[in-house]
């Protein structure tokens, strides 16, 4: 990207903007860049010490640019390999209305879909999932944890947690947590979702591959069988950037106010 690079710190340099921080500037110059497709995703930028010199500016006003835009997700920092335009992130559109599983809401969009386990095992239920699953403190709780990535992109953290009577066998499920609840009869037909906004902690934000303390959508998922009883408590952490949840209103007529 040396021409482009070129053309984006030059007119920074014989920038005449007066007012605004210099870093802020920079900032601008290297959004508009990636915006107008001067620099395109995984481009990598020139080193710290070559901006300063090509802009006419001072390092440390070069790194906090950059350190702005790795935090609002336009460039990525790798460790030992210097810093690049981030992936363009093709937003992930899901209803409300439907209770699907990743793997076949993925499968539905033609995405390659895959898991990288984080935990499979049974444990002493936390008191949350003493009270959500009904289960008392001498049993044991089933909880399954997973990245999950399409198309070779992480997209969702799930931890889900059920009663071991149900799942006696964590380690045992394939590449869908519904599929095998299928398999015994407990495959839940409705569920009731929280959705809030949450700042990714270092550690979820690792594994999404995403900037710590950027926005993501914490999930709280309590699904029922047809008999009512609950079968599942999954908190979930999706990308913030990646993701649009969409749900369909309905005007409620005179008839209809008070129904379930």
């Amino acid at each position: 990207m040396s021409d482009a690079a070129d053309q984006i710190f030059a007119t920074l340099k014989q920038s005449s903007q007066s007012g605004a921080p210099l870093y802020l500037q920079l900032r601008k110059s290297i959004e508009d860049a990636v915006n107008r497709g001067l620099i395109g995703p995984g481009d990598a930028l020139p080193s710290e010490r070559d901006i300063a010199t090509k802009a006419d500016i001072s390092r440390v006003t070069v790194r906090k640019a950059v350190q702005d835009l790795v935090k609002g997700g336009i460039l990525v920092q790798r460790h030992g390999s210097g810093t690049f335009v981030a992936p363009r992130m093709e937003r992930v559109e899901q209803s409300l209305s439907r209770l699907t599983s990743f793997t076949e809401d993925m499968a539905r969009r033609g995405m390659a879909v895959r898991s990288a386990w984080l935990d499979r095992g049974l444990y002493a239920p936390s008191p949350d999932e003493m009270m959500v699953l009904g289960l008392s403190s001498n049993e044991l709780v089933a909880r399954v944890a997973r990245l999950r990535i399409a198309n070779d992109t992480p997209l969702a953290i799930e931890r889900a947690s059920l009663s071991a009577s149900v799942l006696p066998d964590p380690a045992g499920i394939g590449s869908s947590l519904y599929a095998a609840l299928e398999l015994t009869g407990n495959r839940p037909v409705r569920a009731v979702q929280r959705i809030s906004a949450a700042n990714l902690g270092d550690g979820d934000a690792r594994l999404l591959e995403v900037p710590p303390g950027i926005a993501g959508l914490h999930i709280e998922r309590i699904s029922y069988l047809t008999s009512g009883k609950v079968i599942e408590f999954t908190r979930s952490i999706y990308r913030g950037d990646a993701y649009d949840f969409v749900a369909e209103l309905r005007l409620t007529g005179p008839s209809e106010e008070g129904r379930p």
